[in-house]
């Protein structure tokens, strides 16, 4: 009788203050979208991260003759047989070193033309203007300053590039985005909140003189205040579903279909569908204890009777 009593209470709730409840859910759902998006982008930022710079290299770019005019350690032209022997002995010395190839200005110009042949520079590059390269593969892509510091400025060595800095720059993209989705989930769970204690408030008001007559005849506070914060839960975890609707929505159609930037974007590793699974419980869990803890606080405050 108790349970039937607490349901039907819930249900009166519910749709004396439909509009407030609607508003509540729709908050509580782009919040919780918002914070399942930044946990997934930062996991993909992780997934990313460790495909590629698995994958990154460290180039020592060596000099040609058009080099001189522009690298001081290029003014005696192109690098010598004995200081590229040099390069490769001392890189083969280095314990962080995992592998090393050696580009040469052909294969450079090749590689150049399978990838930019259809642009209009490609047709003015010659193979003579292509520096050849070591591409050095670290068993620690973190000790990159090693290899610097060993060879940049060294005779016949144009430049030290590592590539992870040209990925930093997406990497600190998405870091960004991850940033201002939480700033923005953060304004809409403040806001969804308030909209929580409002409902509260309003429905605790229009029900003071049954709440009244049930602390007359007894009732304890908990189960006064029992059918509001099952309101308000029942309301968060609609909200829930809702985002775990949206996060499966957006996984869906932004990598597999729609988009299809799995298939646009061979070369990037997006995040599985387990990934995506195993954060719809958290934020089910917030979507339902986050709106009933706000109830209770809110009823300790309004519910005097």
């Amino acid at each position: 009788m108790r349970a039937q009593f607490v349901l039907s209470e819930i249900g009166v709730g519910l749709r004396r203050n439909l509009t407030m409840t609607f508003a509540v859910i729709v908050s509580v759902a782009l919040s919780l979208a918002l914070f399942g998006g930044a946990l997934l982008m930062r996991e993909q930022v992780s997934v990313m991260k460790d495909y590629w710079y698995d994958k990154v290299n460290v180039s020592i770019f060596l000099c040609n003759k058009n080099d001189a005019a522009t690298a001081p350690q290029c003014a005696k032209g192109s690098v010598t047989g004995e200081q590229r022997k040099q390069i490769e002995t001392d890189l083969g010395k280095m314990d962080i070193v995992e592998t090393v190839h050696h580009e040469t200005a052909d294969e450079a110009y090749k590689h150049y033309k399978e990838r930019y042949g259809d642009t209009p520079l490609a047709a003015t590059i010659t193979p003579d203007q292509m520096p050849e390269s070591f591409r050095v593969k670290l068993k620690d892509p973190e000790k990159y300053k090693v290899v610097a510091t060993a060879f940049a400025g060294r005779d016949g060595v144009e430049s030290v590039q590592d590539q992870r800095n040209i990925l930093q720059n997406l990497f600190d993209l998405m870091n960004g985005m991850n940033i201002a989705a939480l700033c923005v989930m953060a304004l809409m769970l403040v806001i969804a909140l308030m909209l929580i204690v409002n409902t509260v408030r309003v429905s605790a008001f229009s029900r003071r003189r049954e709440t009244g007559i049930m602390r007359l005849v007894g009732a304890s506070s908990f189960y006064i205040q029992m059918p509001f914060i099952m309101e308000a839960a029942f309301a968060g975890l609609i909200g829930g579903v809702v985002a775990c609707a949206m996060l499966l929505a957006g996984r869906y159609f932004l990598i597999d279909n729609g988009l299809a930037l799995a298939q646009k974007m061979e070369l990037v590793n997006f995040i599985g569908w387990d990934a995506v699974l195993a954060k719809l419980p958290l934020v089910l869990a917030i979507g339902l204890l986050m709106p009933a803890v706000a109830a209770f606080v809110a009823l300790r405050k309004y519910l005097r009777v």
